[in-house]
């Protein structure tokens, strides 16, 4: 790969059409700023500030959401990059103008790289892969796509495999309208960067030596737009370098706030949480050999000395909570920090293999700070999301998401047919950008109508935010 073409300011409606965009007028911006600026402003970001990202509908203002947790993300990403920038101009393999792009790439894709989630995080993907699982159980011709003449079966695992990441791609290419049908109108580089996986549903193997094709990383209705972005860019089938930077700073950032807002919640105290990260760091650095084995130290270490060190702080040192708190969030500081310098070694290390696509893993899992985030993940899994509220919440979540989903399919598949009934009601009711890109994709005749239909459902669903969906939930069903 070279960095030519992996920074490409071409837009996916040039890449289509052939015909670049006119300017409206002087802008000092760069193209991949631009991308950000898109970005930030659309309204898929803004319903982020009402999803979750690991505890639903959560009270708590200074509890993360997905919008606080993806924003994060980009800064994480935005300064690895910039690191990372540095390191390639010095070396010559960059010129300065490209050192600033692969920073804002990377701070977009940051931002919007779980954009496309359902309602109520990862719960949310899984009830809507389940809703698909239980519908072919009950009719075992529910997801036949015979009358295609493509692969019927990658149709069919579009919706039982239901990727967030999957439906963040169409999200931005597509329904996001703005001036056409081609979404945020992002520049090539900025799509490919944001491409987490790689291979279509039907390709996708979880056992797969490279973790970018161990999921869905588009849906067939996107597949000849992603062929041509990965052309275009020259990743091919691999994944894009920036996209790696994402990946680690994502790592990062929810292994360290997952465990920091369930202290915020009083689910774990601060010696708690520190002596369960020294457990599981010691069997984590059994794992990871080549991790730095005194790292988790050095961050607990740096914590205690920003607060014992601050007279401002005396107040804190004598209230529990208060102290908690205040621990768990310079112990986040201190992490965020060593395990960013130590990734930013690892992509070093590991360029030429990435370039040359032929890089398996994920940069975390080869850096000195590999066993420190697999340490703070495992507490997170093990002692903060199977809490018992988070997990009544999560089953609350699916019962709505299985609900609407009965509703609005019926829509779906019948309502658009009718002009009057029930169905047409409960089409009528989703939403009208939806309904535009539904109503153009079926013209167009490349899938079946049915495949369509699921789409116009599984998108609408995904663009609620948890409140919407609850409200919706307890009017339809009057609950």
């Amino acid at each position: 790969m070279e960095w030519q073409k992996l920074l490409s300011e071409k837009r996916i409606r040039e890449l289509v059409e052939g015909k670049a965009a006119t300017s409206a007028g002087p802008d000092e911006r760069t193209q991949h700023g631009r991308d950000y600026d898109r970005a930030i402003f659309s309204t898929p970001v803004r319903r982020m500030q009402d999803k979750t990202q690991v505890f639903p509908l959560e009270p708590h203002d200074a509890v993360r959401t997905r919008l606080t947790h993806s924003l994060e993300v980009s800064n994480i990403a935005r300064n690895m990059a910039r690191t990372i920038g540095n390191w390639l101009l010095k070396e010559e393999k960059i010129d300065d103008s490209k050192r600033n792009s692969i920073e804002m790439i990377a701070a977009t894709c940051g931002l919007i790289h779980d954009l496309g989630n359902p309602p109520f995080g990862h719960a949310g993907e899984d009830a809507i892969r389940d809703w698909f699982v239980e519908q072919e159980k009950n009719a075992k011709k529910f997801l036949s796509f015979k009358d295609y003449k493509g692969e019927a079966e990658q149709l069919r695992l579009d919706f039982l495999n239901f990727e967030g990441n999957a439906q963040t791609i169409r999200l931005v290419s597509k329904l996001q309208v703005l001036a056409d049908l081609y979404g945020l109108n992002f520049t090539c580089a900025t799509m490919s960067a944001l491409c987490k996986y790689i291979v279509p549903s039907h390709a996708a193997d979880k056992n797969a030596k490279y973790k970018e094709r161990k999921k869905p990383g588009f849906f067939a209705s996107e597949q000849e737009l992603v062929e041509k972005i990965q052309k275009e860019t020259g990743t091919e089938d691999k994944r894009n370098p920036i996209t790696y930077i994402v990946e680690a700073a994502d790592d990062i950032a929810y292994s360290v706030a997952d465990i920091e807002d369930g202290i915020k919640k009083g689910i774990m105290t601060w010696d708690i949480l520190k002596g369960k990260l020294e457990e599981e760091f010691q069997d984590s650095s059994k794992q990871y050999l080549h991790s730095d084995k005194d790292l988790l130290k050095t961050c607990i270490d740096g914590a205690k000395h920003i607060i014992e060190k601050d007279e401002r702080v005396e107040s804190v040192r004598e209230h529990g909570k208060a102290h908690d708190d205040a621990m768990a969030q310079a112990f986040g500081i201190h992490v965020i920090i060593q395990s960013a310098k130590a990734i930013q070694q690892a992509f070093e290390d590991k360029y030429d293999d990435i370039m040359n696509g032929d890089y398996p893993g994920e940069l975390f899992e080869d850096s000195g700070a590999a066993a420190l985030i697999a340490a703070c993940k495992n507490v997170g899994h093990k002692y903060i999301y199977c809490a018992k509220e988070n997990l009544k919440l999560e089953l609350m979540g699916r019962r709505v998401i299985h609900d609407l989903m009965d509703i609005f399919w019926e829509g779906a598949s019948k309502g658009s047919a009718t002009e009057k009934g029930f169905a047409r009601k409960v089409f009528d009711l989703t939403s009208e950008n939806y309904c535009v890109v539904y109503k153009e994709e079926v013209k167009k005749a490349e899938f079946p109508d049915r495949y369509h239909q699921m789409q116009l459902m599984t998108d609408y669903i995904c663009g609620m935010t948890d409140t919407f969906a609850c409200t919706l939930h307890k009017r339809l069903t009057n609950g």
